[in-house]
């Protein structure tokens, strides 16, 4: 299993880690060249939700087929929370039959609702646990 950590590396900055070599900057808004850790939220539901209509899309648009999932919703900052994430995938489907584009859109959908382990959790709510461990 990938391990996951996130190191401080100045006031309300980190660097997050994964065992498999990657990273990734995190930070508050007022930090040029950083993710907050709410935009890294979104982003992870806008890949998951590409990642898994992939296979559908490439079986009927070919392996190189152009997509942009644009992901957008903004922070109840009373609640601290997101009270709505909207998606949009941006693709070109000019070359299909309106009922091929139904047929898809259905299929891709049901695809990111089955496999989409990012928005299935986020819909369904999970339980965090937290603990601070002395060094």
């Amino acid at each position: 299993m990938t391990e996951l950590w996130v190191e401080r590396t100045g006031v309300r900055r980190y660097t997050g880690h994964s065992s498999r070599g990657a990273e990734v900057l995190v930070g508050s808004e007022d930090v040029d060249g950083v993710f907050t850790p709410g935009e890294l939220m979104k982003i992870a539901l806008a890949a998951c939700s590409g990642m898994s209509s992939d296979q559908p899309l490439r079986r009927r648009l070919g392996d190189d087929y152009p997509a942009t999932i644009r992901v957008s919703g903004p922070a109840d900052r009373e609640q601290e929370r997101y009270p709505l994430l909207e998606e949009k995938l941006e693709i070109d489907l000019s070359g299909l039959s309106e009922a091929d584009v139904a047929r898809l859109l259905t299929v891709v959908e049901r695809a990111i609702d089955q496999v989409c382990t990012v928005g299935r959790t986020l819909k369904s709510g999970t339980e965090v646990k937290f603990e601070v461990t002395p060094t």
